[in-house]
């Protein structure tokens, strides 16, 4: 893999199952950068993530050469132009309209699809399960026909190869998956969502991804412990 530029030091702080730092790890990977990466306990935050990111203390952080860059979507949007003649593919395109596309549809997947999703994920009955995941389609529906705009009929919405818009979506895959097995949904159902299931696979066997995905086994633990601990504290409330 690449170094950093210059030889300056680059470091990650992450969780090994967040969605947003498997996005900074695939941007990383597709860039062919090496990095050093430092595992992270929430619940007791080490004093270089609380010094890197005194505004929101969380991760991910990107440490460049001392210097640290917070957001994911902020974070790959740095690598990109940070190393843009690296072996990888550029995360957005050349042409300022397409840029703006991706753009917008990346925003969309943070701000519409993903609380869509959230709520899905956070659901505790039959009903609030119901609800979310007839919220939750319509979301899909309108990300499938996206992906036929920002594809132009290649592989990915970046085109031929992963940009921003893949990487801000597929880093959700696992945990969509564990979530639909827990909750008995299919909500990137292969017949009536056909092209972006086909892109859910294609995005998955991506070398760069397939190294830094989480193991759906033990996502799924996690994700039954956080509903253990939510249905206690939902039980406690209303005694």
């Amino acid at each position: 893999m690449a170094s950093a530029r210059g030889g300056d030091e680059l470091r990650l702080l992450g969780t090994w199952s967040s969605p947003w730092v498997i996005r900074v790890r695939v941007a990383l990977g597709l860039k062919g950068l090496s990095y050093d990466y430092i595992e992270e306990d929430l619940s007791n935050k080490s004093d270089l993530l609380l010094k890197s990111n005194p505004v929101h203390e969380k991760v991910p952080v990107l440490i460049h050469a001392g210097r640290p860059v917070c957001e994911s979507l902020v974070i790959l949007e740095y690598v990109d132009e940070a190393w843009p003649s690296t072996t990888g593919p550029p995360l957005l395109p050349c042409d300022p309209y397409d840029r703006a596309t991706a753009r917008f549809w990346t925003a969309y997947v943070n701000d519409t699809f993903l609380p869509a999703y959230r709520a899905l994920f956070r659901s505790l009955t039959e009903e609030q399960r119901a609800e979310a995941f007839k919220n939750a389609v319509p979301k899909v529906e309108t990300l499938d026909r996206a992906l036929v705009e920002c594809s132009k009929g290649k592989p990915f919405f970046g085109g031929d190869t992963v940009g921003l818009v893949d990487i801000a979506l597929g880093s959700h895959l696992v945990w969509i998956r564990v979530v639909d097995e827990v909750a008995g949904t299919n909500l990137l159902d292969g017949a009536k969502f056909p092209g972006l299931a086909a892109w859910a696979e294609r995005f998955m066997a991506v070398d760069a991804v397939k190294e830094v995905m989480p193991d759906a086994g033990k996502v799924l633990e996690q994700y039954k412990g956080f509903r253990a601990k939510w249905i206690a504290a939902a039980g406690s409330t209303s005694t």
